[in-house]
């Protein structure tokens, strides 16, 4: 279903980082996503502005599938529903892009974060609904893979495993995504890098 084109990832962060480093970091310098965890940002917005060429709704391409299906969990009011069974591991795949016939120019580069709001006053590295584990809830990533279904479209496309614990509940998080081309100042993240912020609702149901 899924297939990558080898990239260098642009700082790519898909690990823990550690305390201290975190601690050094301005909330203006965080680089790949840190919505909520280097400083009090509520979203990308806070140290990006939206001001790119890829402002229609309607085209650009926010989808969230299931790994094992290909099926999309979107729903008919546009939010996404992860259902998983309580400590049982299901991966997804992020797929976010803009499609190849249109006229604006092709994104280089998409960031995008998974953050419950609820969490943003924690000390929690993790920003992810509380009791559910993922591995990747956050990435920087060259666009340029490929994802079936997505063949006439610019996309970026990576997995993501959740895991619901014994402390999960259903609850609600925010895909925020950023189609960009182009650098930041260093220092100033609002100049030099042409993007587009988008948001979609991701709900999240525990199966007993």
């Amino acid at each position: 279903m899924l297939s990558s084109k080898k990239h260098t990832c642009t700082l790519l962060l898909a690990v823990p980082v550690p305390a201290t480093l975190l601690l050094a970091a301005s909330a203006g310098l965080a680089y790949p996503p840190a919505v909520g965890i280097v400083g009090p940002a509520r979203n990308c917005l806070d140290c990006h502005v939206s001001n790119g060429p890829w402002t229609e709704e309607a085209k650009v391409i926010v989808d969230l599938l299931d790994k094992d299906t290909g099926k999309s969990l979107k729903q008919p009011d546009g939010t996404f529903l992860i259902e998983a069974k309580r400590n049982q591991t299901k991966t997804l795949v992020t797929v976010l892009g803009w499609p190849k016939e249109d006229h604006a120019p092709v994104p280089y580069r998409t960031g995008w974060v998974y953050v419950d709001p609820t969490t943003l006053e924690t000390a929690a590295l993790s920003k992810f609904a509380p009791g559910w584990e993922v591995n990747l809830p956050m990435a920087c990533r060259l666009v340029g893979d490929t994802a079936k279904g997505f063949e006439t479209a610019n996309v970026t496309a990576l997995p993501m495993t959740v895991r619901p614990t014994d402390a999960a509940r259903e609850a609600e998080v925010e895909l925020q995504v950023l189609l960009t081309k182009g650098e930041s100042v260093k220092g100033n993240a609002k100049e030099g890098m042409l993007g587009n912020y988008f948001l979609r609702k991701i709900r999240l149901r525990v199966v007993d």
